[in-house]
């Protein structure tokens, strides 16, 4: 079998790639014997991205025709004297139309394509049957000027070109293989070669990210980091991945959460803190969970989760219009409206709204089961639930499906809230929220616990039931005696990134806004 330039137009087959491999190879081979091993060229001089050159021509082209007029032969003048601007690109070729001694070839770069002329005459003999041997795939320099052809097509004339770097595999044209999304996750770097649109995503994810960090700033927080290896299993119901620190001797696991270090830093006396944090969590992987994702928390002494509620609708408001240039978006062809103010519910409001159950109706944690049990509502802690169990069980099942439009959804149940501050009006509940955008919990926020005895006894609850399960966990008694020297009033709120990259970037699955997901390796 051999290989041409022109499009690969049928399906390629596991045989006919390594068959196609064989043959480059041996072109590179043949290369390596003439001293013209392109692996060792170490830099290649570029004057400008295809982006900027393209623009650049379209102002150049119309300056020529104001300064040329309605005189023709004054206009071709002007544009020869185009072709004394030099440039120098480089990128990948994606294909190429062999038309015998003059050929056209489109390159590639991080910014955009442009259609490459490619002449014997202008590049030499030699040069041109050195050239007529390379293929899709290989990343090329070239030397010449910018030029509009006569279909229109502004392109670059080749006056020197060089072979960078040889690719041994070829390009699947069609994306036949890498259609299947599983692969298209396991092999991003041909992902992102074929199908460019692709890096758009990555690229608004940087700027996203951005964003937020402007936003905080402004409003005076500090970015800071804290340790990614913990020495301790905390009684937290998220599952860690364990490692083994030789020196040391001793088991570490890799964070769950920012949140108890970040809240240190504000019992030592900073007022704002934030911190964009890789977390790791042993658990399932679907559509909107990653095991290891971004997460950002922020923390701000002397306001509370009132506070933190306004932060996140103005900021979310902001990266609407910073990142998408309206406050409403298309999201999985739903139209979201992201302006502030958004709708506000406690649990037990979005309760009685969406399941037709009111929890003041419940006198004991009796009356609660049954009413679970009557309606079909399973609730995990069974006979030991009380009705805060009972009230979130019903908000899993009857509310949650429903929050398409940004909703907030505050005052959760004290037993699902071992980091919140209790309501002085109602001990029962906490001073929580968390907000819903498509049906999907987006973020969570606090008015931070700072009672260290509250703490403590929440803490050992919560490893007691950890250790139920078999965990090794344990309290976080340095967290506790920070809480001891005190802790200002104080708001968290805590929210996953990719959720938000997929939300402003229409991605269906955290894996599309991920360069490179967790995936089980291939048999």
């Amino acid at each position: 079998m051999s290989e041409n330039q022109n499009n690969i137009t049928e399906e390629i087959t596991e045989q006919d790639i390594n068959i196609l491999k064989k043959v480059r190879l041996e072109k590179l081979d043949d290369l390596k014997s003439r001293n013209a091993d392109p692996y060792q060229i170490t830099k290649y001089d570029v004057t400008g991205k295809n982006a900027a050159l393209k623009a650049q021509y379209e102002a150049d082209e119309a300056a020529a025709k104001t300064a040329a007029g309605d005189d023709e032969e004054k206009l071709a003048q002007e544009l020869d004297k185009l072709k004394e601007k030099k440039v120098s690109i480089a990128g990948r070729i994606m294909s190429w139309r062999d038309m015998g001694k003059a050929n056209f070839i489109d390159v590639r770069d991080e910014s955009d394509r442009i259609q490459v002329y490619v002449r014997m005459n202008d590049i030499g003999k030699e040069e041109f049957a050195e050239f007529k041997k390379w293929d899709i795939g290989d990343i090329v320099g070239i030397e010449g000027f910018v030029f509009r052809t006569r279909k229109g097509e502004i392109s670059v004339h080749a006056e020197k070109i060089t072979l960078l770097s040889k690719s041994l595999l070829p390009l699947p044209e069609k994306w036949h293989g890498l259609k299947d999304q599983d692969m298209r996750y396991r092999q991003r770097y041909l992902d992102l070669i074929v199908n460019p649109d692709v890096k758009d995503t990555f690229v608004k994810r940087s700027l996203i990210l951005r964003e937020i960090r402007n936003y905080l700033d402004s409003l005076g927080y500090i970015e800071v980091d804290t340790p990614v290896l913990h020495t301790l299993e905390i009684g937290a119901a998220a599952r860690p991945f364990k490692t083994h620190h030789n020196a040391l001797d001793i088991d570490m696991y890799l964070r769950i959460e920012t949140e108890l270090y970040l809240k240190r830093l504000i019992v030592g006396g900073f007022e704002k803190v934030y911190e964009v944090g890789r977390i790791f969590r042993n658990e399932g992987m679907d559509t909107s969970h990653n095991p290891e994702f971004t997460s950002i928390e922020m923390y701000q002494a002397y306001t509370d989760y009132k506070g933190m509620m306004e932060l996140i609708e103005n900021m979310y408001e902001t990266l609407a219009l910073k990142i998408c240039g309206n406050t409403t978006i298309s999201y999985q062809g739903e139209q979201i409206n992201l302006a502030a103010p958004w709708e506000k519910l406690t649990m037990v409001e979005a309760v009685k709204k969406y399941a037709g159950v009111d929890y003041n109706d419940w006198v004991t944690d009796e009356e609660a089961r049954a009413c679970a049990k009557a309606k079909g509502v399973e609730v995990e802690e069974g006979e030991n639930a009380t009705k805060g169990h009972v009230l979130i069980a019903f908000f899993d099942e009857f509310v949650e499906a429903k929050l398409i439009q940004p909703t907030i959804i505050y005052d959760y149940p004290v037993e699902n809230s071992p980091l919140a501050k209790r309501k002085p009006s109602d001990p029962a509940f906490t001073e929580r929220f968390e907000y819903f955008i498509y049906a999907r919990e987006m973020g969570n926020a606090f008015s931070e616990l700072n009672d260290p005895v509250d703490q403590k006894e929440r803490f050992v609850r919560q490893v007691e039931a950890k250790r139920a399960t078999g965990a090794n966990a344990e309290v976080d008694e340095d967290f506790v005696t920070a809480l001891e020297y005190g802790m200002p009033p104080t708001g968290g709120l805590g929210l996953g990134l990719d959720r938000l990259v997929m939300l402003l970037t229409d991605s269906p699955s955290i894996r599309d806004v991920l360069l490179f997901p967790t995936m089980k390796p291939l048999d």
